[in-house]
């Protein structure tokens, strides 16, 4: 590629983020700008499937309406599995395929059969099943498939391309904008405190990551984490906040056990006098703010309602939802219902294409992964989805802390939000941080 080419590539995302932002019908032409940008390599496709994410997620308050948004995801999305596919060696007979991209093939495969045998709506299974296979192989292609120095300046801009999401949105906090949704919750540049709270919940994870990995983590990092556990907690979204807190964890704890490495080779952070500082100060300045912060904490669990307890918000919120599909899981406990169906068919509402009446999108509202996944595709269904998570998990431990840090915490924004199989809307960033988190990151030649 000459270096002309590159200069111009560099400036496209800018361009179509410019035309998105600006009218409706630029805001259209840009998802088929990137769309057309996925097809310069796997760099370009994992760049356009993020910026698709960014671009279906934006606030209704700082960019223009795009009228035709669910169809150019799906544009960005095909772009995005063709440009990999042509790189992948299939032309020349020399495609090597990885098991993640082999287990995730596997899985999807059951879900579009699940979808024909079982589903009372097969075409809207049978699309979000396509549609979860296609970007979940795809990136796991794309990510698997870059060299050391391709994949470490793509890890670099996401994360860069994060933390500026979150740096213009703090101007946001004393704007009614910044609470457009429902005047409480901080929703950022985003169109949902719901979608930006695990946002800055996941950044919150990966940077807490880096911080332990480091000997003398930075103080800009311990900053990031401080502030993005701020942001989530003002966005309302608890699940999010609960992840962040019990994924860093979860990370800390069992990453040792299952990449087989040390505590001391794999966080040095954890030794440092500088985290040890950050602990002293924030404990004392717990016991000064002691009141405030439990009133604080009680406001944000019990979110304008009258839970005593996390628990009990929990059950509040979700409660609902799991009995129904609880009830599911009793009268279907060995085909379930059907792949992404509503607990109660009869309310879903199916958008589907005027022309050939293709389903292009039914959202339903269901909590706890593990559970939706039991109630929809049964018990063996849900055993090889077990069998899934815990290839990805395994993998993302051997590859450092940072990566199981951001597994473990998308996963438990799932025991509230269940967003791993929708790669239309929040999930998208879900499947392209998972897919950068179980595949490798040794170092390779180009």
């Amino acid at each position: 590629m000459t270096i002309r080419a590159s200069y111009f590539l560099a400036v496209v995302p800018l361009i179509a983020i410019v035309m998105r932002l600006a009218s409706t019908p630029t805001a259209n032409i840009s998802y088929l700008i990137i769309a057309a940008y996925a097809m310069f390599g796997r760099v370009y496709a994992i760049q356009a499937l993020t910026l698709s994410w960014l671009f279906s997620m934006l606030s209704p308050g700082i960019a223009a309406e795009a009228t035709t948004a669910t169809v150019g995801r799906y544009v960005v999305l095909f772009a995005a599995a063709i440009s990999v596919l042509l790189r992948s060696g299939l032309l020349q007979k020399k495609m090597y395929i990885t098991w993640p991209v082999l287990s995730t093939g596997f899985l999807g495969l059951f879900l579009i059969g699940h979808s024909v045998l079982f589903s009372p709506m097969s075409d809207v299974s049978m699309l979000k099943a396509l549609s979860w296979l296609l970007a979940m192989t795809t990136l796991l292609a794309a990510w698997g498939g870059l060299s050391y120095d391709e994949r470490e300046q793509l890890v670099g801009q996401i994360f860069r391309g994060l933390v500026l999401l979150m740096l213009l949105s703090l101007p946001l906090l004393n704007l009614p904008v910044g609470y457009l949704r429902n005047g409480t919750g901080f929703q950022g540049l985003m169109n949902h405190p719901q979608a930006f709270g695990p946002t800055m919940a996941l950044l919150g994870a990966w940077s807490a990551g880096r911080m332990f990995a480091l000997p003398k983590p930075p103080w800009k990092s311990i900053a990031l984490v401080a502030t993005c556990l701020m942001l989530v907690v003002l966005s309302e979204a608890r699940t999010a906040g609960l992840a962040m807190v019990l994924g860093i964890t979860v990370a800390v704890v069992l990453a040792p056990g299952l990449s087989g490495r040390s505590i001391r080779s794999l966080l040095p952070g954890l030794a440092s006098r500088r985290f040890h500082l950050v602990i002293a100060v924030a404990v004392a300045c717990s016991l000064v703010v002691g009141p405030i912060l439990v009133e604080r904490l009680g406001n944000y669990i019990v979110k304008r309602g009258h839970a005593q307890s996390l628990v009990e918000a929990y059950d509040t919120s979700r409660g609902r939802l799991i009995q129904e599909m609880w009830a599911n899981v009793e009268k279907n406990p060995l085909e379930g219902i059907g792949f992404g169906i509503a607990s109660d068919p009869y309310e879903m509402v199916v958008v589907r294409d005027p022309i050939l009446n293709l389903p292009t999108g039914a959202s339903i509202e269901k909590g706890v992964v593990p559970l939706a996944v039991l109630e929809e595709l049964g018990v063996f269904g849900f055993t090889l989805f077990v069998l899934w998570i815990w290839m990805l998990l395994r993998r993302g431990a051997r590859n450092g802390v940072s990566h199981l840090a951001v597994i473990s915490t998308l996963l438990l924004i799932n025991m509230g939000e269940s967003t791993l199989f929708s790669p239309g809307g929040l999930g998208l960033l879900l499947m392209i941080l998972l897919a950068w988190a179980s595949t490798s990151n040794q170092k390779v030649g180009n």
